[in-house]
Parts: C-alpha cells; structure tokens; sequence
C-alpha cells in the first residue's frame, strides 16, 4: 500500500482557505487528496490529475461520488490546459508529489523495479506511447548514456550504454531482469548498499514519462494559475527534481527583468511570489517509511 510521504506537513502548508479551489497534480492512490478534502468545506473543489489509468480508476471509486471533485487522466505537464478544460481559472493551491508510487513498484507488469521480473514497460500512462523496451531498442548508444548520466547520476553510463547497444542486437532487452542482470555485468564495481540497476532504472523511467519536461512545464505555469496568497508545494524525492523546483522559485521570488550585474534597488524588484521554506521528514515518517529518506518539500506562496 502507498504510504504518502509528508502528508501532514504538505496539506497544513497547502490548505489556507477551507472554501478555496485546489489541484492534486498527483493523485497516485488519494493520500494527499483524502486529506486535503478532509479540510474542505462544502464550497470547496478539488481537482485531481493522474497519469495512470488505474490511479484515475481508484480515484473514481473514492471520490467519483463527492461534488467538490473534478477528476481528470493526464499529465500535470498541461495544467493550463486542464484548468481551462473545467474553468480553473485561478487556484489557491496546487500539490505535486513527485516519482513513481509503491503501488506501481510493487506490480511486475508496469516494469519499473528491477527486484521483480516484468516487461520493460515502466510507462506511467501505460494506454499510450513508447515503453521502456521500445526506448532501449531505438535509442542511440550517445543518447543511452547521456540519460544515464544526465538523469540517473550513474557512473558508469558510457559502459552501461556501450552493452545495451551489444545485447539489442543479439536480441531486445526484453524484462526488468533482463535489464538488471545486464547492469550488473557492465558494473565493474558495486555499491555493497544500492543494486547496482537502481540508478539505471531511475534514469529510464524519467526519460521514458519525460517526468523532467512535465515538471518544468508545469511549473511554468503555476504562477499565473494561482490567485492572490496561493501557494504551490512540491515534495520531491531526487535532486533533478529538487534542483529545478529550487531554482524556479528562486525565478519567481527575483522575478528580475533588468540585465545582469546592473545595480539595482531591491525596492525596484516586483516580486511575485516568495518562498515558504524548506522541509524534510522527521525521524519517526523515517523509520516508519523508508522512502521519506530522501524527500524534500517546497512551498511558494504568490504575493501582491
């Protein structure tokens, strides 16, 4: 079962307004959502976006009945889109949590962990598009180890990507532990804590979904879809995606428009937005859950 990282932390931040408008851009199994509708009055709306047709399923099941809720099957990439779709026009709060759910993990068939042998899909829309198996086989050996690199952090990118163009052309890569296994081979050292496939996968599954365009994108656009006093709180779980959220608030906050190294008042300045900090989880989500090991949540509040 999916445990949601930061949840208290995340909606106490996110909610201000009992009666305001608010979007989940990542539903995932509805942890956030339960909890953030749990602080809604009867005038509140909740639109929630999922990739996945079975998060979209499941949130049809719990939520499909509540009036406040809108549920939408897309990517958070196009939020402009969807809150025109159903005349967002301005929110009080927009909730990304980023990566891939213990949900999807834990099943074989949507490939995305190397612990459990399945089909190199790892799609998070898996109705649509390229799979991970197709993208192994069409991709160049530069650009094989150019995400590896760029996206995983992986070391050995350059050998890895040297071997799976070797293997593809006895035959397709064709399973996780077809892919794993490889991965070993092509490692001339291991980390004794970290399989050594896990930076591999990681990489992968983010160029496969463009999980990197989709947050840029959407974050781009959070500005303008937020009213007066709206904020934007982003839990993330790798330093990509920390890096861009830190350096597009930081955009935001200078919202800068003279050219660089002018002397500039700071009363000059027109600021947009300004940050709300920085969290981590505490020991105790810790132990209780892994995977809050590496999270980090950000907030961003517009301003006049």
């Amino acid at each position: 079962m999916h445990v949601p990282v930061m949840l208290e932390q995340a909606v106490e931040v996110l909610v201000h307004r009992v009666d305001g408008r608010y979007v989940d851009c990542t539903f995932g199994r509805g942890g956030h959502t339960a909890a953030i509708l749990d602080r809604l009055s009867d005038q509140g709306q909740l639109m929630v976006i999922d990739k996945d047709p079975e998060a979209i399923e499941v949130a049809r099941a719990r939520f499909g009945a509540d009036p406040r809720v809108v549920i939408v099957h897309g990517s958070f990439g196009s939020l402009s889109a969807h809150l025109a779709s159903v005349a967002f026009d301005r929110v009080d709060g927009l909730l990304l949590d980023l990566g891939v759910s213990s949900n999807q993990i834990d099943i074989a068939e949507r490939g995305f962990s190397f612990g459990r042998e399945g089909p190199l899909d790892m799609r998070m829309d898996n109705s649509q598009g390229m799979t991970a198996e197709d993208w192994l086989l069409e991709t160049s050996e530069q650009d094989i180890a150019h995400v590896l690199k760029a996206y995983g952090e992986e070391r050995y990118a350059r050998r890895i990507a040297r071997a799976i163009v070797a293997a593809r052309e006895v035959a397709p890569l064709k399973t996780t532990t077809d892919l794993a296994q490889l991965v070993t081979n092509a490692s001339p050292s291991n980390d004794p804590h970290k399989h050594p496939a896990t930076r591999v996968f990681q990489a992968i599954r983010i160029a496969v979904n463009q999980e990197l365009q989709d947050l840029q994108a959407c974050l781009a656009a959070t500005t303008d879809a937020l009213r007066l006093g709206g904020r934007l709180v982003v839990i993330s779980f790798h330093s990509l995606e920390d890096r861009m959220t830190k350096r597009f608030i930081k955009q935001q906050e200078k919202n800068d428009p003279y050219p660089a190294k002018l002397p500039v008042f700071d009363h000059q300045i027109e600021r947009r937005v300004r940050s709300l900090g920085k969290w981590r989880a505490n020991q105790s989500e810790v132990a209780a859950n892994p995977r809050a090991r590496s999270a980090v949540m950000r907030g961003m509040e517009k301003i006049a």
